[in-house]
């Protein structure tokens, strides 16, 4: 959002100030299986409380690698941040010296300065692919698949998920942070971190480094790491070994091959899975639906032990236009404790899981929403549901005449969606809103809206970035 506000200012130095992660607490596993010791009654809300108060437990980001991670990290890749500073720990002397620094150099960047760097400088359609790259290469957050396309939205550039399935076969997987993986984010700065990472990803071709940032040209000061020596802030090179091969790991050695992002695309619409968490023998799922219009339904369905079966929930109404798309964290837990009891479940919805999606393979973002007439909104419960990940395939065994002549579904709730609390005073934001794949947002352009050449910057870049890593792919960027 800060980001999306400044570039309205294109025209002004800015430098953005990551507050930096708390140190560790609980672990972020045990953490995950205390919610569904609570989910499913083997424990009390004492218990919950108490895990939770020790998970997050001081000032800073929590330490699962979700969008607070996520957008810091993306943020120093996309040289916004001072080199390193991503997740050094809230009032320390390195995190103090940092900010102070941070706020010494956008003075730099002024015209009177003579060193006039804008943050319409910084953010083209190279650094926004540095920033799908990084994510990708880290396993972040899914609700950047939302963000940077909002993000580039509002810096007149237009991509969409074509974008991120295509470079994520093409960018090797290098880092297991929680939830694709057992360490924290504090983990993965010992072990080398967004230095590191950097270092290996322009090894291998695949960040741009001739870009703006705010500390000057090239990408490649972000292989520096910052150090107090003497009581001074100063950078060094960083390290050119892992520290720790089990959370973070060079190009040529990566965990698997690709980002383990997918476009998931069928009958019901355009979405978005990440599988770098789900184990391969859960990432097809053949099984009938069960239709939900909340969250809140699925957790009564659980609590009845109606749900110990196969099948896929099928959660509509969550989009930006219904209600603003709430996270859907309630149903990490839920899904998580059917499918270790062996059942085959997968959710698919119009709504979002964020960097809590996991283990259970979860299609999400599906475009058009609901409320928008998408197909979604046809789905009964009882219809068959065929979910590929790897093949990228999301489809409804339904004959065809039927399921064009099927009616879409009306909200049960909307009126909840829209009276009460406040709900009035953004009903104006969602009734706006795009569709998720273009960022559920209310700012940027819309496709049509710019000149075709300028987009095809962005179809270069991506193109540049795959084939930079053996591939021949061919982008489908579109150009307004």
């Amino acid at each position: 959002g800060l980001l999306i506000g400044a570039l309205q200012f294109g025209h002004l130095p800015t430098i953005f100030v990551p507050a930096g992660p708390m140190a560790s607490g609980l672990s972020n596993d045990d953490k995950a299986k205390t919610r569904q010791r609570f989910a499913t009654g083997q424990c009390g809300r004492d218990a919950l409380l108490e895990a939770e108060a020790a998970a997050y437990h001081s000032q800073g980001t929590c330490t699962f690698y979700g969008t607070a991670n996520s957008n810091q990290m993306l943020m120093e890749v996309m040289g916004l941040h001072l080199p390193g500073s991503a997740f050094v720990h809230p009032h320390t002397p390195l995190r103090d010296a940092l900010t102070a620094q941070a706020a010494r150099r956008v003075l730099d960047l002024t015209v009177e300065r003579g060193n006039y760097t804008p943050i319409g400088h910084v953010i083209d359609e190279k650094a926004i692919v540095n920033g799908i790259v990084a994510l990708l290469a880290t396993g972040g957050s899914t609700n950047h698949t939302l963000h940077l396309v909002a993000i580039a939205r509002a810096a007149g550039i237009v991509i969409d998920w074509d974008d991120f399935d295509t470079l994520s076969q093409a960018v090797p997987l290098l880092a297991k942070i929680y939830p694709n993986g057992k360490a924290d984010v504090n983990h993965f700065h010992a072990a080398g971190g967004v230095a590191f990472l950097v270092r290996n990803l322009l090894e291998g071709g695949l960040l741009h480094e001739d870009v703006n940032t705010v500390v000057g040209q090239g990408l490649h000061r972000y292989t520096e790491e910052p150090k107090l020596i003497d009581g001074k802030l100063q950078w060094v090179p960083g390290v050119d070994t892992s520290a720790d091969k089990a959370v973070l790991r060079g190009i040529k050695e990566p965990f698997q091959p690709d980002g383990g992002l997918r476009l998931m695309q069928g009958k019901l619409g355009r979405g978005v899975i990440k599988i770098s968490a789900v184990a391969a023998q859960h990432r097809k799922v053949k099984a009938p639906a069960i239709v939900f219009d909340s969250q809140e339904a699925v957790q009564e369905a659980f609590d009845k032990g109606e749900l110990k079966r196969d099948f896929v929930a099928v959660v509509r109404f969550q989009g930006a236009r219904a209600n603003g798309m709430p996270e859907l964290h309630r149903l990490t837990p839920l899904l998580g404790v059917l499918q270790d009891q062996g059942f085959h479940v997968a959710l698919v919805t119009d709504g979002r899981m964020s960097g809590a999606s996991g283990k259970v393979p979860a299609v999400i973002h599906l475009s058009p929403e609901a409320l928008l007439q998408g197909p979604i909104g046809k789905v009964h419960t009882g219809d068959m549901l065929v979910i590929d990940a790897e093949a990228g395939v999301l489809d409804v065994e339904i004959d065809a005449a039927e399921w064009a002549a099927r009616p879409n579904a009306a909200p049960l709730n909307q009126a909840e969606n829209e009276v009460g609390f406040g709900r009035e005073l953004f009903g104006v934001f969602r009734a706006a809103a795009a569709p998720a794949e273009q960022g559920a947002s209310v700012f940027g352009p819309m496709v049509g809206e710019r000149p075709a050449a300028h987009g095809e910057h962005a179809a270069s870049a991506v193109q540049h970035a795959a084939a930079q890593h053996g591939e021949t792919r061919t982008s489908t960027t579109q150009a307004g």
